[in-house]
């Protein structure tokens, strides 16, 4: 039986928006990444213009990339086609909800890493795929979407560690910086449900459990 957190187990966020261009959306064919490199894995995107393409996965503790029967179900969820849309992956890691949202036509997507070796990797990538609608940024999640504008997003996808305290202060924040008809993906190694969310201005909207993995589909808590 899945774990339930209360709403006293949540908390945190702000703001200061930073001056961005709007995004063009992606014209490039779909570019095979290198292979991973020795002792590493991969994993792919799903779909879109990129679908196939390989990522590569480096053996890192905590590096848990979202399997594709997830990331599957979340674009079914959120629809096939996301033209337009502007994205955040605040712990973004092999980047693949992120570059899955720009290889569906995201106008823009944000990818923001912490681990200098895997931001690095991921801005190999993106200039690989020659993906103009996406911007790799190194530093925190949190921070960064305290940065973003107001109602400025679509969809912002948090994946934190599953040993971290980030959860509650990831997903205030993501609340502030989402549009009105936006949505917030959630991965944790627990199921939130409203009670928990309500505090932090969010509503749950669809739930999947895979192993492990709680992945949630979250909407603006109504008022909000």
């Amino acid at each position: 039986m899945s774990r339930r957190l209360t709403p006293a187990q949540a908390a945190a966020a702000l703001r200061q928006p930073p001056a961005t261009k709007t995004a063009k959306a992606p014209v490039a064919a779909a570019k095979t990444a290198k292979a991973a490199p020795s002792g590493a894995g991969e994993i792919r995107i799903i779909g879109g213009q990129w679908k196939r393409t390989r990522l590569p996965v480096a053996r890192l503790p905590g590096l848990r990339p979202t399997p594709d029967r997830v990331r599957e179900t979340l674009f079914n969820w959120l629809g096939q086609d996301l033209a337009g849309w502007r994205c955040v992956d605040a712990f973004a890691g092999t980047g693949a909800l992120g570059l899955e949202a720009a290889s569906r036509g995201a106008a823009a997507v944000q990818l923001v890493e912490q681990d200098a070796a895997l931001a690095a990797q991921l801005q190999t990538l993106c200039q690989r795929l020659q993906a103009a609608n996406v911007q790799v940024r190194r530093g925190d999640g949190v921070a960064q979407l305290r940065q973003c504008v107001p109602a400025s997003l679509d969809v912002v996808f948090l994946d934190p560690p599953f040993d971290s305290a980030l959860f509650a202060p990831a997903l205030q924040a993501a609340a502030q910086a989402l549009g009105p008809q936006g949505f917030v993906y959630l991965e944790a190694p627990i199921a939130w449900d409203d009670a928990a969310l309500a505090p932090l201005g969010l509503a749950l909207h669809r739930h999947l459990r895979a192993g492990v993995v709680h992945a949630h589909l979250l909407r603006l808590a109504t008022g909000n």
